[in-house]
């Protein structure tokens, strides 16, 4: 088979070559240039940015003729052996087949004899977090004190699963993802060299495509060369990679923000006819408004974007939009992405989170503007009056003494007004005829079904559920529940506005209609404690008459004077 793929021809032979880590090769060609390389390295990082690349590099180079160098020649016996797998003193192993505590013992026993044809052994050990445990217990000696003629080059995608004792015998690099700019430069660059033409707005979708993988980006750039008949297009990436275009992803966006269900659902069928992939569409989607909201705070940082271009209609679509309602979406979205996952169908899931976003969102969005719009307003009223009171206080002259009486009596109407709102809240008497009536498995009944009175008034309404957050029942007697609030101003709230909602959503629930006090926590605590004393109180009252009752003496006592005259005394 005489094609090779292009990321085989195109594989970095040089540390100059490897692209977007230039804090590890400049590193690494000055130890060489210098020859204080390290006797073990750890490189860990993505798939696809240039690990087993440099470890090859790293061998060539520390085995040059010409060395030390910076980089290897490429010219020389030894450079061009390791480069075509003749020198079998470069050992390349896949920890993902051979992970048993046998291959490394085999180093570990090998290792010792001198290398045939080059000044140094290299063992290049990838997806070395694979090896057992035992395996890693036997390479720990032999990274401890290895001999002077060999080097060890380990290779990860996940280095956490490296024990500590392993990492800390290595030097370590960790590779980054490469970023968009520096994947479409290289694609240009080989493009060039081969004589093929691109669009360079197709370059950069292969580049978000491929997640700062050069290999990902190499094997879809080959496969768009192949799908293109001259110059590789936009529309030919998006045929190859699944995912749809901006204007198609703006048009959806747009149609979900203006709550129009049968545009959104309409584009959902276009995309499942096109044969493109649900979980891949509800990814971009994500993508999409993650990076609306990123420009709608940090409009300058447009290099960090993932699936948009700023263009004019991603800017008047962006001003439209909420920032509560981005996150909403997000949220929901996000949901709906982790259920697709394992649904057999998940053309329905992406269906149902369309159809809710364009009922639920946007009417949530608008709800609670509204609400706050109405609270601004009301204390805004309430301090044009408190002012209005404060100047007439101010202007008229002070009171004389006989005012104090009706001084006195606005206090106590305020106390008593006090008084009356606490009641209403759920004041202590009330509370303490309920837990004399409460039973625990009345209580057990709306604690088991809390979860679900949550979820309905955050169907109902999401304020709701946010001051109902930090709230439990604390006591309930079949006729009345007692929810027992951290935070004064939630419990508040609950009672003044969302009183009917809670109630609507218990009896929902828990299935029969239950009236609804509040109160707070460390008051419901003090009630609690008061009731149990008073509680232990009757029942060593009782015992004691019990106990009096079973005495004879007692008894004659009472026969001749009547149960009237006796008293008991400890």
């Amino acid at each position: 088979m005489s094609y090779k793929a292009l990321y085989r021809v195109w594989r970095p032979q040089e540390l100059q070559d490897v692209v977007g880590q230039e804090h590890i090769t400049k590193t690494l060609q000055n130890a060489l240039g210098q020859e204080k390389f390290s006797h073990a390295y750890l490189f860990s990082g993505p798939r696809g940015t240039g690990k087993t690349s440099a470890a090859k590099i790293l061998a060539k180079a520390i085995n040059c003729e010409q060395a030390p160098v910076r980089e290897p020649c490429n010219e020389c016996d030894a450079c061009q052996g390791i480069a075509d797998g003749s020198v079998v003193d470069i050992i390349e192993i896949d920890a993902a087949s051979n992970n048993g505590v046998d291959e490394i013992r085999y180093i570990r026993d090998n290792v010792i004899a001198a290398p045939r044809d080059i000044r140094y052994k290299v063992y290049i050990i990838d997806e070395v977090h694979m090896l057992s445990t035992g395996a890693f217990n036997a390479l720990l000696k032999t990274l401890e004190e290895p001999p002077k003629h060999a080097v060890f080059i380990l290779a990860t995608t996940e280095p956490h699963k490296i024990p500590l004792t392993i990492v800390s015998r290595c030097q370590r690099f960790d590779f980054k993802r490469i970023t968009s700019q520096d994947l479409v430069a290289r694609m240009q660059y080989i493009l060039q060299e081969q004589g093929w033409e691109a669009e360079e707005n197709a370059l950069y979708l292969i580049a978000r495509a491929a997640e700062g993988g050069m290999r990902d980006a190499l094997s879809l750039l080959d496969q768009a060369v192949s799908f293109s008949e001259n110059i590789i297009t936009s529309d030919d990436v998006l045929a190859i990679t699944g995912t749809v275009s901006q204007q198609f992803l703006t048009r959806v966006v747009r149609s979900l923000k203006n709550n129009d269900t049968p545009a959104a659902v309409e584009a959902a069928d276009t995309l499942i006819r096109d044969g493109k992939d649900p979980l891949q569409f509800m990814e971009d989607m994500i993508y999409y408004f993650r990076d609306m909201l990123l420009y709608k705070t940090a409009p300058r940082l447009d290099e960090i974007m993932e699936r948009v271009t700023v263009d004019e209609s991603f800017e008047e679509l962006s001003e439209k939009t909420d920032m509560g309602w981005l996150y909403e979406v997000i949220n929901q979205l996000n949901q709906y992405h982790q259920e697709m996952k394992w649904a057999s169908h998940p053309k329905i899931f992406l269906e149902m989170a369309l159809i809710n976003i364009t009922h639920g969102a946007e009417s949530t969005s608008s709800r609670e503007s509204g609400e706050a719009s109405e609270e601004v307003t009301l204390l805004k009223d309430k301090v044009a009056k408190l002012e209005q009171k404060l100047n007439s206080v101010e202007q008229s002259p002070p009171p004389s003494q006989p005012s104090a009486p009706a001084v006195e009596t606005n206090k106590a109407a305020r106390e008593q007004t006090t008084k009356n709102i606490s009641a209403g809240l759920g004041g202590d008497g009330k509370i303490r005829e309920i837990m004399t009536r409460a039973t625990k498995q009345e209580l057990q009944v709306v604690s088991n079904e809390w979860s679900g009175v949550m979820k309905e008034v955050k169907q109902e309404s999401v304020p709701a559920h946010a001051w109902l957050s930090d709230a439990k029942p604390a006591v309930c007697d079949g006729e009345t529940v007692v929810l027992a609030f951290q935070n004064e101003m939630h419990r508040n709230m609950v009672d003044t506005k969302f009183r009917s909602l809670v109630q609507g959503a218990i009896e929902s629930s828990v299935g029969k209609s239950l009236d609804v006090l509040t109160i707070l926590s460390g008051q419901w605590e003090k009630l609690k404690e008061e009731f149990k004393k008073k509680q232990q109180g009757k029942e060593e009252d009782s015992s004691d008459e019990e106990a009096a009752e079973d005495d004879p003496v007692v008894d004659e006592a009472v026969k001749l004077v009547g149960s009237e005259l006796v008293e008991f005394e400890e």
